[in-house]
This record gives C-alpha cells, structure tokens and sequence, in this order.
C-alpha cells in the first residue's frame, strides 16, 4: 500500500477522470462498508454456521462495494470453467483487485493471505471466519501443508503469485507457492488477469478509489495431472507468459 495522504489529498492521477470529492466520499464508502459488512459476515458465521450463505453474503457486499463507487467490473472467460476446485493465479496491481475478484470470480473460493493479516484485530477475525488460508512466507513447508489441507475440501483457493501488488504496473517475477500446490493437489491451475484496477486505486492515494472499469479476464485452465515438484518452475514461466501476452493487449 502507498503511503498514507491526508483525508483532502487525491493523487494527482485521479484528477482528470474523477472529481475530487467523489474520490474522497469513496474512500469513506470503503472504509465504512469494510468494516459494517465485515462485521455482519462475522456475525451470520456465528449464528448462521454455514459457510455457504456467508460466502454468497460476501461476494454480493463485494459486487456492491464496486458498484458504490462507481466500479464497473467486466469478467470475461467464465465459459472456461467447470465445476474445479481450481487454483486461481491472478497478477495484482492493486488492492482493488481483491474486491472485483472476491464479488466477481465464479466459484466458490478463498484467498491465501498472509499470516500478518491474520493478526489484526478485525480484520483477523473475518478473514479467519470466512475461511480465508493464511500463509507465512517464510515458513514455505508450513504454507504448503496448509494449501494441501485446503485443496482436500473441494474449495478453490486464489492465490497472487508475485506475492505482493506491482508499484508501476509491470508483471513482478512468480513466487512458487501457487504452483507446487496446484501440483501436489492435481488440481488445474487457472491463469487470471486483471486489467485496469491500478487506475482504480492508484499509487500515492490511501485508500482512493476512482470511478472507472476493470476487467477480469479469465484464461483457460492448465491441467496439472502427471507434474511433478521439478515442473514448478516451468508451469509459473507459462502461467506469467500467458498472463503477460493477455496485458499487453487492450482492456
């Protein structure tokens, strides 16, 4: 995340395509429905027990959230799908993306976080109700475990295979994690790419959300029966590649 701005700075990206007080409203809409949906989501867990209606709870608030503020999200490439699990392999421009990808990607499916996130005091507590797989970045066997032990209960799992969102746009180098859990699981491993979102949240702006369209474009799924531990190198080269050549054409 960039650094933090007061609460009347706008980055000066945003200038031409929004107005500043829309961009700052936004940023209230965000905060505010984090934390009130989140909460609500906690509490239907508790009461509720069933992760079913939370995790549709949840992907609506997210369809919401963008549409409140001015977001629309194009998916294309659903027709590649079919009932999975699968591990999803988005790039990761900007914080934005977890929210089109949670209201938006089909499924049922959870991300991979990493464990700091874990430990904040709410947002800890939703992600560990709404099943979200924290992952510690320098234990790699535990990481691995815990994606193995999710894969076995028929959840597809989202994971950002570089591993943090890019500052300038550019696809960052392919963490391993993602592959040697699609491997190990036999499950396919989907290439996703999110066009747009850095303009939506771009960098300088804590928060800032400008009213814009992402594109989610879905790739068709690699199959990743016969592989072994020694592949994972090759299969992240071709998912990148795959992910690069859909970038660099138009969204």
């Amino acid at each position: 995340m960039g650094p933090s701005v007061g609460a009347d700075s706008v980055p000066a990206a945003a200038a031409p395509s929004a107005s500043r007080p829309r961009i700052i409203l936004n940023r209230f809409i965000f905060r505010g429905m984090l934390f009130s949906m989140g909460s609500i989501a906690v509490g239907m867990s508790l009461v509720l027990r069933n992760e079913r209606v939370v995790w549709r709870f949840a992907k609506a608030q997210a369809r919401n959230l963008a549409r409140l503020c001015g977001v629309r999200v194009h998916v294309r490439g659903v027709e590649h799908l079919g009932a999975g699990p699968y591990v999803f392999a988005p790039n990761h421009q900007s914080h934005f993306d977890i929210v089109a990808l949670l209201g938006y990607l089909p499924g049922n499916n959870r991300f991979a976080a990493k464990t700091e996130l874990f430990r904040e005091p709410v947002l800890g507590m939703v992600l560990r109700r709404m099943g979200m797989i924290p992952i510690d970045r320098e234990d790699a066997a535990n990481a691995i475990e815990r994606m193995n032990d999710f894969s076995a209960g028929g959840r597809s799992a989202i994971i950002f295979p570089e591993g943090s969102r890019s500052r300038d746009g550019r696809l960052l180098p392919f963490k391993k994690g993602a592959f040697v859990t699609a491997i190990r699981a036999g499950m396919p491993i989907v290439p996703v790419v999110c066009k747009g979102s850095q303009k939506i949240m771009p960098k300088g702006g804590y928060l800032s959300i400008v009213p814009g369209d992402v594109e989610i474009v879905i790739l068709p799924p690699l199959p990743t029966t016969g592989l072994g531990y020694a592949d994972r190198d090759e299969l992240a080269e071709r998912v990148r590649a795959l992910i690069a050549a859909e970038l660099s054409r138009a969204a």
